[in-house]
């Protein structure tokens, strides 16, 4: 029987988990787990990478590319 993935709990909000997001880089190279993000949207909560560098709380919205 196959078991469902388990998900972190978002430390902020305590009612969403945290769901890895992955992305594509400049060179079309996927990375994993380039975010995660709280499930809550009232949350909101997120932590990424840019460029090396850790990032948290910035607000979530759609790309505009």
């Amino acid at each position: 029987m196959h078991k469902p993935a388990e998900f972190p709990p978002c430390r902020k909000c305590g009612a969403g988990v945290l769901l890895p997001l992955s992305d594509y880089g400049r060179d079309g190279a996927a990375i994993t787990f380039k975010a995660w993000a709280c499930s809550d949207a009232a949350c909101g909560f997120n932590i990424r990478i840019d460029n090396g560098e850790l990032s948290y709380g910035r607000t979530v919205g759609a790309s505009l590319k």
